[in-house]
Order: structure tokens, then C-alpha cells, then sequence
């Protein structure tokens, strides 16, 4: 690894190597005469000349795995797909809703579908054709309520009155059992305050929904502001959105164990009061790439964020962890990962390098703890024919690994996965890539639906499994598990909270390792303490055998606190009640 200097303040990064593919000459050191505009005591290059550095320790700064076999993974085809999804989301009946923008399928498509992936193998099963959606879900936001059902909301979209859509579905059937449930949507009787497009959505402590940013419709003005669901007062002018438009939307939200809001967007981050909304800390601005230390990371400079596990008796700090972005003007593509202790006073950011760039990436957390980095492009930002050169290859991040030594390079795919696309794992581990939407003619509109097969799912050994009765935990609450297959001996537990996938932003994202113990074939599980440990919402259980996971049973954790099951008071949707 080497850098170098050109001018005082142009500065270069690479490898050694380069040095001789440049047919490059070493000069004299009097030939760098401009002195470092951060300490005079030093020079910085000169004129075509280059003060240059190289990292001379044995041990590289940063080392990647390169895996090899079963161990890097495997795209598989897995269904022939009838929509260009705008949006994922695994359901609590353990189907997945896919959601399209108007336009984007044929005439007459309904915009949206629902696939059963237990019947991946017959297509004319696999897929139902829902309905009910009003209004355009083009870059709209998505959760799962954590009323008694599990609903799927939607909200935000393109123009006009889709800027204010409020959309909810019900999940019903199971898995190869049909399902008869649509979307339910009335502007005239629920909408947002503020039309919002490219606007985020979480789960707040209490039990409600924020709703966070946006433009007022296609490239519209900016909604420099913040509501809530159900309405709590007026919308809440936010300074820092306004001064950081366009380059903000899809804002990464997450609820911090201490309480607070932590918001990254743009190059910047801060924790919000979840009361007042005012700023609790302004973060260290986020780093960007060598080429602009201003490079940003939410769309239109997309990348991808995750809150990484938390572990019983969760005493340590969390860890926030964004990958990948772009630059304005020259759209050059940052090949980093940057994470941050957003409650530790004293921290800052730390920049792991990955082994590739990546803009427009899909981040997915996985029932072990690692993460799942695909998809996106090497050149450009993300929109409509704005990048090129995608990026077929897979990353595993696995935190439990010492800094710079976390990413393994995995399989790579034979399919562009470019704007528009969305990544989410599955109740048997496996992650289900879909989408593409470049609207270019060097990528075309991407409708086949692949998965991905981490190590784990390919290893040969016996997958654990277990039954459950109860499936409604209260907070600290201990629940017993009876496992029926694998060896209690090395299990444990992990919870993955339900996502909704669009635009690099997993929407509802955090894993948990929860308190875990047996004696025989029969376990307990403590639930998590709080809801600023676990905000309240739906999560998959998968228990671990080794590194094998089981396949995942839907639980909800610290129940419906804002009643959200008799919400909202219109006779068009249909509510379940607490």
C-alpha cells in the first residue's frame, strides 16, 4: 500500500505496484519544494512530482480472506420473477411482498406481487397477484408494525398525492398455503403531513413510527422535516436536512440502546433526543474516500448501513457500520466500510477498507452474525442510468474478526445488479437478491430472482431445529424452546428483526444475541431487557448449531406499545386489534 502527495494538497492512494506500471522515476527530494498546508515543517510533492509513502511494516495495514469452494458461498437461480420490485420485505407468513414503481411492469400490472418461496419450484404457485395500491410506491418507505399481525406499511412515493401514501397489507396464509390478504390505501382518510419522496421509516421505542426526510415529489423541493405515525403534533423542521439536500435522502435510522435516534446521512450523523427530536450529538463528520473526504453515503451517493449484533448481557457499546458511497460531480466510488460507537463520547470513526468499490451496495444481516455486501457498481451514483461497471461479487463482513481483517471475498454472480435492486435473508439463512432498474440500455430490467447460499448453508452438517409455543415475548421474559434436532451443547440463538429492503436501506434492521441456555433437549431464551435494547417489532429466531442455523419461526418481542393494532380510525383498513 502506498500514497502519495502532488501540489500540497493533492493526494493519491494505491499500491506499490503502481509505481512501476506508471513507468514512474524516483527524483531527487529537492525536486518537492510545496510546503504541506498542515505543517509547514514538511513538504508535499511539488510540481509533477510526488512525495510518496509506503506502508513498510511485515503485516499489511488490511488483509482480505479469499474464499475458496463452499466456503465463498453460491448464487443460485432461484424463481423466474414477474416484477421489477422497487421494494422487498419478508413477511410474518413467511412470504415475501415485492412492490414495484408505476411504470415499471406491464400496463396493466397491479404493482404488487407476493412469492411463496417454499413453492419456488412451480411458478405458476410461486406468485400471487395482489392489489389495492392507490397510489405510485416509487422510492417510498417501508416497516413492519409490531401489532399482532405483523402488517407491512408503505409509505411516501413519487408525485402528487403518492408523496402522502399511507399503504398497509396485512400478512395472511402460510407457507404453501394461499393467501387472499391486499393492500389497503385511502388518501381522502390517512396520509402523511408532508408529501415525501426517498423518505425513511423506523420503529421508535415507543412503539411509533418516524418518518424522516424526503424531496416533494420527483425532484422536487426538499421536506427538510420529521413526523410522526400516528400523527403526535406537527411536522419538525429539521436544519440539518435543509442544509444537506439533495444529498441526504433515505437517511439510515436507528434506535441506540441508550435511548437515542442515530441518524446518518449525507457525510454527517447525530443522535437525536426520541422526545424532543433535538440533537443530542453531532458525530464526527463521516470520512469519505481519498480521492474527496466529502464523499457521501445516502442515495443519490448510495451506500448501505447496518447496526452490528448486540449481545446479551448487553453491556457493550453498538456499533454502527456504513459501506460504500460515491462523490459528487466526478462520481468516484468509495471503497470503504467507516463504523462508529455513536454513544462513546470519545469515538470516531473507523475506516476499513473493502476489496472493491462499491456504490448502490445491498447489506444484509445474516442469523450468525456476519454480513451479507452485494450488488451495486463500481462507477458513478445511484438514479437512472447514472452508473456503470457493476459489481458482481459478494463480501462477507464478519465483525467477530479484528479490524481490516473482517471482509472475505465471496462468489460472484453472472447478473447486474444495478439501481432498483434489494437484498433480504430468508427463514432458512439464505439471502434473496432481486431487482435491477438501471433503465439503460448496458443493463437491462432485471426480473429474475436469485439467492445467495452463505458457507453455512452449504457446509453438508445437520441443521438444528426446534418448536416453540409461545411467540409473543415480553421484555426480559424467559421462553422455552424444545429442540428436536442437533446438539444443545454448542447452540445458541440469534433474532433478526424484519426488514424492508430498497435503495441500500434495510428498513427495520438488528440483530440480536439473546441470553440462551439448556439443559437437555429443552432451552431457554431470555428476551431482550428493553425497547432501547430491542425496540418493539417482529423477529426471526433462528437457533445456531455451531455455525449451522435452523430455519427461523417469526416471534414479537415487547408487543404493541402505541396500539398500533386499532390504528388507523378509517372503516377502509382493516385492523387487528391488541
Amino acid at each position: 500500500m502506498a500514497g502519495g502527495l502532488e501540489y500540497g494538497t493533492e493526494c493519491f492512494c494505491g499500491d506499490v505496484v503502481d509505481i512501476e506500471t506508471a513507468n514512474a522515476t524516483v527524483r531527487p527530494e529537492s525536486e518537492c519544494k510545496t510546503v504541506c498546508p498542515g505543517d509547514s515543517r514538511f513538504y508535499c510533492g511539488g510540481g509533477s512530482r510526488l512525495t510518496w509513502y509506503a506502508w513498510s511494516l511485515e503485516d499489511p495495514l488490511y488483509k482480505w480472506t479469499y474464499a475458496t469452494g463452499n466456503d465463498a458461498g453460491s448464487y443460485k437461480f432461484f424463481v423466474p420473477g414477474v416484477v421489477v420490485p422497487l421494494m422487498t420485505t419478508v413477511g410474518v407468513n413467511g412470504k415475501i411482498t415485492f412492490v414495484e414503481k408505476s411504470g415499471t411492469g406491464p400496463p396493466n400490472s397491479t404493482g404488487a406481487f407476493e412469492l411463496d418461496p417454499s413453492l419456488a419450484g412451480d411458478f405458476s404457485k410461486a406468485w400471487r397477484t395482489m392489489t389495492g395500491l392507490k397510489t405510485d410506491v416509487f422510492c417510498s418507505a417501508g416497516m413492519t408494525l409490531p401489532d399482532k399481525v405483523g402488517r407491512q406499511i408503505n409509505v411516501g412515493g413519487w408525485s402528487g398525492t403518492s408523496t402522502f401514501g399511507v399503504r398497509l397489507y396485512w400478512p395472511d396464509g402460510t407457507p404453501g398455503a394461499p393467501s387472499v390478504n391486499n393492500w389497503q390505501e385511502n388518501a381522502a382518510e390517512i396520509k402523511l403531513q408532508r408529501g415525501r419522496w426517498y423518505p425513511s421509516g423506523m420503529i421508535m421505542s415507543n412503539g411509533t413510527m418516524l418518518i424522516v426526510g424526503g424531496q416533494d415529489g420527483s425532484n422536487g423541493a426538499p421536506v427538510p422535516s420529521l413526523e410522526v405515525l400516528p400523527r403526535s403534533g406537527g411536522v419538525i423542521d429539521m436544519e440539518w436536512l435543509r442544509r444537506t439536500d439533495p444529498y441526504n435522502l433515505y437517511p439510515f435510522l436507528f434506535v441506540l440502546p441508550t435511548g437515542g435516534i442515530f441518524v446518518g446521512y449525507y457525510n454527517e450523523a447525530r443522535i437525536l433526543d426520541p422526545v424532543t427530536f433535538e440533537t443530542v450529538r453531532t458525530l464526527p463528520q463521516i470520512p469519505g474516500n481519498v480521492n474527496n473526504p466529502n464523499a457521501g453515503r445516502t442515495y443519490p451517493l448510495e451506500g448501505a448501513a447496518m447496526m452490528l449484533p448486540q449481545y446479551a448481557p448487553y453491556s457493550d457499546p453498538v456499533t454502527m457500520l456504513i459501506c460504500g458511497g460515491s462523490t459528487n460531480g466526478a462520481s468516484l466510488v468509495t471503497d470503504n466500510c467507516v463504523s462508529i460507537q455513536p454513544e462513546n463520547p470519545s469515538s470516531n470513526w473507523t475506516i476499513e477498507r473493502m476489496p472493491s468499490q462499491r456504490v448502490m451496495p445491498c447489506m444484509t444481516a445474516l442469523p450468525d452474525g456476519t454480513f451479507f455486501i452485494g450488488n451495486g457498481a463500481t462507477k458513478g451514483v445511484a438514479g437512472f442510468g447514472l452508473a456503470t461497471d457493476p459489481n458482481l461479487n459478494a463480501v462477507l463482513y464478519d465483525p467477530s474478526k479484528p479490524v481490516n481483517q473482517r471482509m472475505t471475498v465471496m462468489a460472484n454472480t453472472t447478473i447486474a445488479r444495478m439501481y432498483h435492486s434489494e437484498a433480504i435473508t430468508l427463514q432458512d439463512g439464505r439471502v434473496l437478491i432481486s431487482g435491477s432498474d438501471p433503465q439503460s440500455n448496458a443493463y437491462p430490467q432485471e426480473y429474475r430472482v436469485e439467492v445467495f447460499e452463505p458457507p453455512y448453508y452449504l457446509n453438508g452438517l445437520p441443521k438444528p431445529a426446534f418448536t416453540i409455543q409461545n411467540k409473543d415475548w415480553a421484555y426480559g421474559q424467559q421462553i422455552s424452546i424444545t429442540i428436536t434436532a442437533g446438539g444443545s451443547s454448542n447452540m445458541r440463538a440469534s433474532l433478526l428483526g424484519a426488514v424492508s429492503s430498497t435503495h441500500g436501506n434495510s428498513m427495520g434492521q438488528r440483530t440480536i444475541f439473546p441470553g440462551f441456555s439448556c439443559a437437555g433437549n429443552t432451552c431457554t431464551v431470555t428476551a431482550p431487557p428493553d425497547a432501547k435494547i430491542c425496540p418493539p417489532g417482529w423477529f426471526q429466531l433462528f437457533i445456531l448449531d455451531g455455525p449451522t442455523p435452523s430455519m427461523s419461526t417469526w416471534v414479537r418481542i415487547g408487543g404493541d406499545p402505541a396500539q398500533l393494532g386499532n390504528w388507523p380510525p378509517s372503516k377502509t383498513f382493516t385492523k387487528p386489534g391488541i
